[in-house]
């Protein structure tokens, strides 16, 4: 049979996914979403858009309301409880499978994130020592790894893989460390019941994991229905809910790479075997049952756990975190400098991520060399490492969520945010500048 032509929707289509398959792609997407956001805070539609994030939904029953949010709330709760699922697939193949597998690779990286939380968590609280203000010590310890990882990759292929993997795995770690903050540091007051029934659901998808059960429906409705819900009204933060039932999926294979080979090259000469009809453009049914075979076999070969990351990666990238930016980053610039130094939050939230992250990726890595715990990744120096410090220094996404649940105060908020956006520009584009030159 000849191949068939592009219909117009797919070479309408084709250019948006190219344009998605580049990694620096989310990076650009987010950049964007937050000028958006900067511009309907700044202008006449401010009240316009402040009132919309206002507007509260929810469900009804006999006459009573369930799940009454706002859209600001259900953003936060609910679409980023999506984004935190996705961190927890990618680390749990990490550590399955990936950097974090091998325990004296994982060390550099490992402790280089440690580093870069512990040493922005302290200069902020030195600035920052009591009242309300002091809450946001959690703020400068995050990375945002779709805008660091963006930026390297404008570099294209003069930044050695080693880089981007470190970056990544460093990354990863990163947000581990945030959701433990958000788990212990930022909770409300726990409903006890909740969190026995979340915990109880959480041990039934992992027995289903033990047993074999592959359905990633299964995992779905117990993991929204049940886990995320009974979290959201535990008091626990409903993103830690969604970490957790990351780590109930599968991530093993049912058949090896070479039985998988050799049955679907089975597969196809069976296929090719078979008479075709060009005359028709339908299959026959044995055609039909070769293929469900091939698809049966490629599922079992496939992890439920990179199955499902590779599907959702794209809908986090390019829908959920520019729907948070947009909801969360529109801050006016309209700003008394008196009013954003009246407390030392938004100096502490710059210092923290700029000098800290860079200080602690950078002590830290260089500390675990000298003493020989791991040796520097091939292509990484001091000067390349500096760098990846100053691009680790980009907040953004995680920063702004800690944010919002380390503040109720929304001078703040305002302060906080206005931290994160000098830091993480300064960061990223100093970041660029050490890597590029670097690299000549």
């Amino acid at each position: 049979m000849r191949q068939l032509d592009k219909t117009p929707i797919e070479r309408m289509v084709s250019p948006i996914q190219r344009f998605m398959q580049q990694e620096k792609s989310g990076g650009i997407v987010l950049g964007i979403s937050v000028i958006i956001a900067l511009i309907l805070a700044n202008t006449s539609f401010k009240e316009q858009y402040h009132h919309i994030l206002e507007y509260k939904f929810g469900f009804q029953w006999a006459g009573n309301s369930f799940f009454e949010y706002s859209i600001h709330h259900w953003i936060n709760d609910g679409l980023m409880a999506i984004f935190f699922f996705v961190v927890g697939l990618e680390l749990k193949r990490e550590i399955v499978a990936g950097e974090l597998s091998n325990p004296r690779k994982a060390m550099l990286p490992i402790g280089a994130a440690l580093g870069g939380m512990i040493v922005p968590a302290l200069i902020y609280v030195i600035l920052n020592t009591s009242g309300e203000a002091s809450s946001g010590w959690g703020i400068p310890m995050a990375t945002d790894i779709a805008f660091a990882l963006g930026v390297l990759y404008l570099l294209g292929s003069r930044i050695p893989l080693t880089l981007k993997v470190f970056l990544t795995a460093l990354a990863i770690v990163d947000d581990l460390g945030a959701v433990l903050v958000i788990a212990f540091f930022y909770t409300s007051e726990i409903s006890t019941l909740h969190l026995i029934i979340g915990a109880a659901i959480l041990l039934v998808m992992y027995l289903g994991n033990k047993m074999g059960v592959r359905n990633i429906l299964f995992y779905a409705i117990l993991g929204i229905g049940g886990v995320w819900t009974a979290f959201l009204l535990s008091g626990v933060h409903a993103t830690i809910a969604a970490v957790l039932a990351a780590f109930t999926i599968p991530a093993n294979v049912r058949i090896s790479e070479k039985v998988y080979g050799d049955k679907m090259q089975s597969l196809l000469d069976k296929f090719r075997g078979i008479d075709p009809n060009d005359k028709i453009p339908t299959l026959t049914n044995e055609q039909l049952h070769i293929l469900e075979e091939i698809e049966h076999t490629s599922s079992a070969a496939t992890p439920p756990l990179q199955r499902l990351e590779h599907m959702m990666h794209p809908m986090v990238t390019y829908l959920i975190i520019p729907i948070f930016a947009l909801a969360n980053a529109g801050v006016s610039l309209d700003i008394d400098m008196d009013h954003l130094f009246s407390t030392n939050v938004a100096i502490g939230v710059a210092l923290g991520l700029l000098v800290g992250k860079v200080v602690g990726v950078v002590g830290f890595t260089v500390l675990l060399v000298k003493l020989k715990v791991a040796p520097f990744p091939e292509g990484m120096n001091v000067k390349n490492l500096l760098g990846l410090g100053l691009l680790a220094s980009i907040g953004f996404t995680m920063s702004l969520f800690v944010t919002s649940l380390a503040f109720t105060n929304e001078e703040y908020m305002t302060q906080a945010k206005i931290g994160i956006f000098v830091a993480s520009i300064i960061g990223g584009v100093l970041g660029y500048m050490v890597l590029s030159k670097s690299t000549k």
